[in-house]
């Protein structure tokens, strides 16, 4: 896996991954960026969601599960300090389908958690708090 992140100016950098997409980040006004993009730690913290989001969903379809929608609402907590490191990471999932048993929703995240999402079980062993939750929405 590879990257590149290019400098633009002031705050604001161009990252590109190894398949070719690309993404802006940028930082507050006051540490000389013009919010132009995402903070880098917000990415840090999206890629644990998508990450763990491309699982569950996976899973609960490869059980043939009827899912119409899943959304990933994260919630996390930073030290005080510098470094200003993620202590805690909370992943509420929201998943909608058809005549979807909770069971399965719930064996899909704690798969996921436990086995198959490489960002947060590599962040919990550096030493941050993750947990999951969810809820199923019938649709």
């Amino acid at each position: 896996m590879q990257a590149t992140i290019k400098w633009v100016d002031g705050r604001l950098f161009v990252g590109e991954s190894g398949s070719g997409h690309t993404v802006v980040m940028d930082g507050p006004p006051d540490h000389g960026g013009r919010n132009l993009g995402v903070r880098p730690m917000e990415m840090l913290l999206m890629g644990v969601g998508g990450c763990s989001s491309f699982d569950v969903v996976d899973i609960l379809q490869k059980g043939r599960h009827d899912i119409v929608h899943c959304s990933a609402e994260l919630t996390a907590e930073r030290a005080d300090a510098v470094p200003a490191v993620f202590t805690k990471i909370h992943l509420h999932f929201k998943v909608t389908g058809k005549n979807l048993p909770a069971s399965a929703v719930e064996r899909a995240v704690k798969l996921s958690a436990e086995k198959y999402c490489s960002a947060s079980i590599m962040l919990g062993k550096a030493g941050v708090e993750i947990s999951h939750d969810f809820e199923v929405i019938e649709g």
